[in-house]
C-alpha cells in the first residue's frame, strides 16, 4: 500500500489544525467560566524557556503552511506580527487550512525526491527531499507544537481529553 505525500501532509494538517482551533474554543470557554483573562492562558508555558501557548499555536500553523508551500513549490502566506488573541489565532488557523487545502495535489505528490529548502526563523537553511521534510521534520514539529499546546491547556485546568486532541474518528 502506498500513501501520497498530499494525503500525508494536507490530509494530516487540515484535521489537526481544526482540532487545534477547537482546543482554543475550550480555552476561551474555560477563561470565560472562570473569569480569567484569555491572555493569561495564551501566555502560559510548561517551562520558562519553552514557547507560550500562543507561540505553540503559531508554530504548529507555521509548520503546516511552510511544509505545504515547499512541497507545492509555492510561497507561504505571511501572518501579521501583531500579538494575536484567541480569535486572531483561530483566524490564522482557518487561513492556514484554506491555504493548504488550495495546494495542488499533483505538485505535492511529485515533490517526494525534489530538493526543498526550509528556512529557520534565524535565517539558517536546511535542505531536504520533499519526503524527508514532511516525514522527518515538518510532521514531527507540527505534532510537537499541537501536543504542547494541548498540554499547556490541560496544565491550566482546561477540561480536555485525548478525544479533543485526536478529534472525531476519520
Amino acid at each position: 500500500m502506498t500513501i501520497s505525500l498530499y494525503d500525508a501532509s494536507v490530509g494530516v494538517f487540515v484535521p489537526y489544525l481544526g482540532n487545534l482551533s477547537a482546543l482554543l474554543d475550550h480555552a476561551s470557554a474555560h477563561a470565560t467560566a472562570r473569569k480569567i483573562d484569555p491572555a493569561v492562558l495564551l501566555g502560559m508555558r510548561l517551562y520558562p524557556n519553552m514557547y507560550s501557548l500562543k507561540q505553540q499555536v503559531g508554530e504548529a500553523n507555521r509548520h503546516a503552511v511552510v511544509a505545504g508551500a515547499l512541497l507545492a513549490g509555492r510561497a507561504p502566506p505571511a501572518f501579521g506580527d501583531a500579538d494575536p488573541d484567541i480569535s486572531e489565532l483561530k483566524s490564522r488557523i482557518s487561513a492556514a487550512i484554506d491555504f493548504v487545502q488550495g495546494l495542488p495535489r499533483a505538485e505535492i505528490d511529485a515533490a517526494g525526491e525534489r530538493e526543498v529548502v526550509f528556512t529557520f526563523k534565524n535565517g539558517a537553511t536546511r535542505a531536504f527531499t520533499g519526503k524527508s521534510l514532511l516525514l522527518t521534520f515538518s510532521i514531527p514539529q507540527f505534532f510537537f507544537h499541537i501536543t504542547t499546546a494541548y498540554d499547556i491547556l490541560r496544565h491550566a485546568g482546561v477540561d480536555l481529553a485525548k478525544k479533543d486532541f485526536l478529534g472525531p474518528p476519520r
